[in-house]
């Protein structure tokens, strides 16, 4: 199988509208990429290889790679977020250095050829999508890097990132919505259950008003 036999713990999400974004979801509410089996499922739904592509090949050190590339792009859509639309320089933390050596390893995973794609026929006879060879965990970090860059030097796109206004839901999103209006990471998950806290607190608000009023 192409994801292997291990019981995946969670549902990989993908609703942030980019890739790297994606993987920036990985470590909320907890860690999720903590082992082989929830990348292989996080390789696969976010299509960074077609589908049905196996992945058996994957060694111990493919999800601390890919969590310290997750930890590199943070700091530099993070540091957007934390200048403010329009700022001319991204913050440091205190120390150029971090926000620099952050900026120099995503560039870094960038510089591998990613997969190589390859057309043949499927079972009907139809041109399907493969990869040329078993895809190498630099060629698979080169993909999400790429897009990290893309997004980061295309000044249309940073302007749309935003991060949930959900109660301590660090997923940082692209607003692509009319009039950049969208508030949540998702309206099923943290929009809901923004929803769900304010009706609480109407009821809550009625139930007390109601057992203060003057008989």
């Amino acid at each position: 199988m192409a994801l292997g036999t291990a019981t995946v713990p969670y549902e990989p999400r993908f609703d942030t509208g980019r890739i790297c974004l994606d993987l920036l979801s990985t470590s909320h509410p907890g860690e999720r990429l903590d082992s082989l089996a929830p990348l292989r499922a996080w390789i696969a739904g976010a299509r960074l290889v077609p589908p049905g592509t196996e992945l058996a090949h994957a060694g111990p050190s493919w999800p601390a790679a890919f969590r310290e590339l997750r930890g590199d792009v943070g700091r530099l859509v993070r540091g957007y977020l934390a200048a403010g639309a329009g700022a001319g320089a991204y913050p440091y933390d205190g120390d150029p250095r971090t926000y620099r050596l952050a900026l120099d390893r995503v560039n870094e995973a960038a510089r591998p050829a990613p997969p190589a794609p390859r057309a043949v026929p499927g079972p009907d006879g139809a041109l399907v999508r493969q990869l040329a060879g078993p895809p190498e965990c630099a060629a698979l970090l080169a993909v999400v890097a790429r897009d990290a860059v893309e997004l980061l030097t295309d000044p249309v796109a940073r302007g749309a990132l935003r991060e949930c206004a959900g109660d301590d839901c660090p997923i940082v999103y692209l607003d692509t919505s009319r009039g950049r209006r969208r508030r949540w990471c998702s309206s099923e998950v943290c929009g809901n259950r923004e929803r769900v806290a304010r009706h609480r607190r109407r009821t809550a608000g009625t139930a007390a008003r109601t057992r203060t009023r003057p008989a």
